[in-house]
């Protein structure tokens, strides 16, 4: 004797008994690294600076505070989607730039006007991509802070919690990636790699150039991170750009360690 399933019962669900935000919001932390040329009596490297991203916004809800960049999810898209078109709109830059999430905030009362929680991320960008940043409808300035100067604001809602947090990710990928190649030139001195993984980690220091080069070219580890440029008939070449001696002229490769790359 067969048995016959029993129907399947359609659930419904009352929608207003399920408390949801309208749309979540993203918040993008964006930093670069600054340059200023230096006017010496001899060669030198120009001073660099990490600076962020902030806008300043025209709401009753923090007034005039300065923010990280964001806004709340459409329903036609998912989470990234809304970062990158965050980013389009309060900067001007396309998707040709790295984005990645950084983690959920939610605080009780983190956001005065209820419960909204806020997924945030963190980019590292050239500082040409930021040259014509502006301000959306709900801001009335974009701007570029030093990371010192950005932590010693009033920063609105938990977004001096996400800055710090933000610092903390890009330092670590300064150090565990070879991000720092989109801030260098394609042939490039050990002083200004070193100069740009300083400017981004401070507690970074090196007291041996040597010691440093022999690291990244011939440690198991590490070899293959960097290789020197070459003449076609194979002698090293070297610049005289940012100092008077020559400096031996490097690029990076393709590939990448699973480890602390300096």
């Amino acid at each position: 004797m067969s048995i016959k399933p029993l129907p399947r019962r359609r659930l419904r669900y009352r929608t207003k008994k399920y408390r949801s935000p309208d749309g979540l919001p993203t918040d993008i932390c964006i930093f670069t690294i600054t340059s200023k040329a230096r006017y010496t009596k001899t060669k030198s490297l120009p001073t660099k600076q990490l600076s962020v991203l902030l806008i300043k916004r025209i709401s009753t809800t923090f007034g005039e505070q300065w923010a990280l960049p964001g806004g709340f999810s459409k329903e036609s898209e998912t989470l990234d989607e809304c970062a990158y078109r965050e980013l389009k709109e309060e900067t001007n830059i396309d998707r040709n730039v790295h984005i990645e999430q950084l983690g959920t905030y939610y605080k009780p009362g983190r956001d005065p006007r209820g419960w909204i929680p806020s997924v945030a991320y963190v980019s590292l960008v050239h500082e040409d991509l930021l040259a014509h940043a502006k301000a959306d409808d709900d801001a009335s300035e974009a701007r570029l802070f030093s990371v010192e100067e950005a932590f010693e604001l009033q920063l609105a809602f938990d977004h001096r919690e996400i800055l710090t947090d933000a610092l903390a990710r890009i330092r670590e990928k300064m150090l565990q990636t070879n991000i720092a190649k989109a801030f260098l030139p394609d042939e490039f001195t050990l002083s200004e790699l070193l100069q740009v993984i300083e400017t981004v980690v401070p507690a970074f220091k090196v007291s041996d150039r040597g010691n440093f080069e022999r690291r990244l070219l011939s440690t198991t580890r590490r070899q293959g991170i960097l290789e020197p440029v070459l003449a076609a008939d194979g002698t090293p070449l070297y610049s005289t750009e940012y100092s008077n001696s020559p400096a031996k002229l490097y690029r990076f490769t393709d590939y990448m360690p699973v480890a602390m790359i300096y």
